[in-house]
């Protein structure tokens, strides 16, 4: 049942103006052989209607066009009505980027676009521009035989990420180290409430992957390398989709990837996890569990293979395990392109995919022959229509629960709330709980009156790398890419008036001060193009330590999606902090570097000595890290 409580319609009367344009252009007729009548014939349904209203207080006039009522009030009931076209539309996530058309969304019946990283409208990258485009979208949806909305998806991965000027919070390994269940569940809230506010009902995220290998590219999307952090974590879940899906400020949550893919073998994104069944489900499906106790909405497989199969074509975890055994109600997406790997030709992947239990496709960009290969694979007889029937009913059923049928347009009424102080200061707390104290000699905390500080590193200066991959961006990049306070500038802001803060980015020339902070690190990477075989730091980062921390008491603060190897650097230098990919919000190191907070952050994953100890997990039989999981020191006794 849709709820009553969506308040989508604010911008009603806008998307109306262009769901009226759009039916002045097109008469939508389908491209394919279950062509649908048009609006106003008998089985067409009813075309927009327009009203007028006389306001009491004014002689003034409006007249409005508004949407069509949905021609069904239940997921069975439209389910009943769909043609088959029409529920192979359903089952079609597309780029928004790669529309020939926006007119195609009808015409195709699609009921699902996706904007992935970078993917921002060609008006500009603001809250209201996703906002307009979105019910642009939606206002061509709703020109369909059924009017029935599509759902748009974006990766939201710590917070609403690729909108320039939201709350970016730190990347999942640094909530793992706050080992913060509520803490998690209120960033949930504040990325939904912004996702929300810009007209997009759904989420990919979170993340529960447990990451085993330092080397993999996205071990920083994973909150550490034991499962029962990545179970703790889950009430993520609960902050992103509330209580009731229908109500303001909750958006659709994604778990994913089902299953195993931190665990592959040499920590090669999409490559092979080679793992008994038990330790599987020991391991990597565990934190699933959970998020399947808390209602998530979808599941995404991995790219990954387990033993040598693709998940994406995997009956038995897709359907036997996850949705039979664990009980798992909601729909599956499959993730970018990913079917396209399958063994075999195209309308051998959509086959096995679909049989496998995937219930929605992105596609992503090839919309025209995903449809026409899965069209053809059905009148074959090789996709039985209860499989089709049972993945359009999943789809729908999220679509009523969101109240999308309702009211599928934006609700703005909290966009003024997007990257507020009171959303930053939630981000600023998840820093300062994230920062891992390594070791410490007595430097730290540092006094905010002291006559010099010296601040050095290529990180110290730099939101983008700061914040990471998923920022702005699909791999983010350096630089001033969205709003936020540098580590640099939170220092500055938190020293006393009469102290000195110098900026000495690569160490050069003549080095003074009474104190120095190194920050150095990681430039921006996501997905396997962040996978290292090396794991050290840059000439210039190992230059900047040396030079800085030879001449006067330092703290070297690292900003990385992993563990890095730093034991050759520790004699140096007198404090080491892992601050792992802390976002928008530096604040929240200066909070903790000066003593106003004291470090509470503990490990979620071990530190390896070198690169001959990787993979190095905790309950290995042989375990000698460098730092071991849960290892963080604080200022107190």
């Amino acid at each position: 049942m849709s709820g009553p409580n969506k308040n989508r319609s604010i911008f009603f009367v806008a998307a109306g103006v262009l769901l009226a344009s759009v039916l002045a252009v097109h008469n939508p007729s389908t491209p394919d052989a279950s062509a649908a009548p048009p609006c106003g014939t008998p089985r067409g349904g009813p075309c927009p209607t327009t009203t007028t209203t006389t306001t009491p207080t004014s002689s003034t006039t409006t007249t409005t066009t508004v949407p069509p009522t949905p021609q069904c009030i239940s997921p069975q009931d439209c389910l009943s009505q769909l043609t088959l076209d029409e529920k192979i539309g359903q089952m079609t996530q597309a780029n928004h980027l790669a529309l020939d058309s926006n007119q195609d969304i009808a015409d195709y019946h699609l009921g699902s676009l996706l904007a992935g990283g970078g993917g921002a409208p060609s008006t500009g990258n603001t809250p209201q521009d996703w906002a307009d485009m979105v019910d642009t979208y939606q206002a061509v949806a709703l020109s369909g035989r059924l009017g029935i909305p599509i759902i748009f998806g974006v990766d939201a991965v710590h917070g609403h990420s690729n909108v320039y000027g939201t709350t970016i919070f730190p990347h999942n390994l640094g909530l793992g180290a706050t080992r913060n269940p509520a803490l998690a569940q209120q960033i949930g809230e504040v990325t939904a409430k912004e996702v929300y506010a810009t007209g997009i009902p759904w989420t990919f995220s979170p993340c529960l992957c447990v990451a085993r290998d330092e080397r993999w590219g996205r071990t920083y999307e994973s909150f550490g390398e034991d499962p029962e952090i990545a179970a703790m974590m889950t009430t993520y879940i609960d902050g992103l989709q509330g209580a009731d899906l229908s109500a303001q400020n909750t958006v659709l949550a994604t778990a994913k990837h089902w299953v195993g893919d931190g665990g592959t073998v040499g920590g090669d994104d999409q490559g092979d996890t080679v793992l008994s069944e038990a330790d599987l489900r020991a391991i990597h499906v565990a934190p699933f569990v959970d998020a399947i106790a808390r209602g998530v909405g979808s599941v995404m497989p991995s790219y990954s293979s387990w033993n040598g199969e693709k998940l994406h074509g995997q009956q038995y975890l897709l359907t036997d395990v996850l949705k039979t055994e664990l009980g798992f109600d909601g729909f599956v997406i499959s993730d970018w392109a990913a079917i396209d790997q399958l063994p075999g030709d195209y309308n051998s992947d959509v086959r096995v995919s679909i049989n496998a239990g995937i219930d929605m496709v992105m596609v992503p960009n090839n919309y025209q022959l995903f449809q026409d290969t899965l069209r053809t694979e059905i009148q074959a007889g090789n996709i039985p229509m209860a499989r089709i029937d049972d993945a359009v009913t999943k789809i729908l059923e999220a679509k009523f629960a969101l109240g999308l049928f309702d009211q599928p347009f934006s609700d703005r009424t909290f966009i003024g709330d997007i990257g507020s102080p009171a959303h930053r200061a939630v981000a600023r707390q998840a820093v300062r709980e994230s920062l891992v104290l390594l070791e410490n000699d007595g430097v730290l905390p540092l006094p905010k009156a002291t006559g010099e500080i010296l601040v050095a590193g290529a990180n110290a200066d730099d939101i983008g790398n700061q914040s990471g991959g998923w920022t702005i961006s699909w791999q983010g990049s350096s630089g001033d890419t969205t709003i936020g306070t540098t580590i640099l500038e939170a220092v500055q802001a938190t020293v006393d008036p009469g102290t000195t803060v110098t900026y000495n980015e690569r160490a050069t020339g003549r080095i003074t001060g009474d104190f120095g902070i190194v920050v150095v690190g990681e430039q921006p990477y996501a997905e396997g193009q962040g996978d290292d075989q090396h794991l050290g730091l840059s000439a210039g980062d190992t230059n900047a330590i040396d030079r800085v921390c030879s001449a006067m008491p330092c703290v070297v603060v690292l900003v990385s999606g992993r563990p890095m190897l730093i034991a050759d650097l520790l004699p140096t230098t007198n404090a080491f902090v892992a601050a792992w990919l802390p976002g928008t919000e530096g604040e929240g190191v200066a909070d903790v570097l000066f003593g106003d907070f004291d470090f509470t952050g503990t490990l979620p994953i071990t530190w390896p000595r070198d690169m001959a100890q990787i993979p190095i997990n905790v309950g290995d039989a042989t375990y000698d890290p460098l730092f071991a999981y849960g290892h963080g020191l604080t200022y107190g006794p």
